[in-house]
């Protein structure tokens, strides 16, 4: 049986307390009986209707994404997701830029505590010559 297509307004209509639904990835969660026992509260559940990006900031558990397999009610019509709300993954992590800026920050962090003792040991020998 093909999941149930959800739209984005109808989704959005489900955000009280006793009836909330969210959207992650382009699927439908009913979190309804999960809003007491977030760890995140509540409140962060019923302010977003798509919280794909929300929930991938977070970096969620595996035992979170399995979890949330009971809550599954079908998928989006992504037809209908306002433009702004589509999640974009964000840029990968071994891009060279931030490999580069990563060993830069290694070597400053090496060399500073370096300059800090040299800078001791200057006036300490200059203090006592005086």
């Amino acid at each position: 049986m093909a999941p149930k297509v959800h739209t984005f307004e109808e989704v959005a209509s489900h955000n009280k307390k006793d009836d909330c639904w969210l959207i992650i990835s382009g699927k439908v969660y009913n979190v309804t009986p999960f809003l007491e026992e977030h760890p995140g509260g509540d409140e962060v559940l019923l302010t977003s209707t798509d919280a794909t990006n929300d929930f991938e900031d977070v970096g969620h558990s595996d035992d979170a994404k399995v979890t949330m397999q009971k809550f599954y009610i079908g998928e989006i019509d992504e037809s209908t997701l306002p433009s702004e709300q589509k999640y974009t993954p964000p840029p990968s992590a071994t891009s060279t830029a931030n490999q580069d800026s990563g060993s830069s920050s290694k070597i400053l962090l090496f060399i500073l505590p370096l300059l800090i003792l040299g800078l001791a040991f200057v006036l300490r020998l200059y203090s006592k010559k005086e």
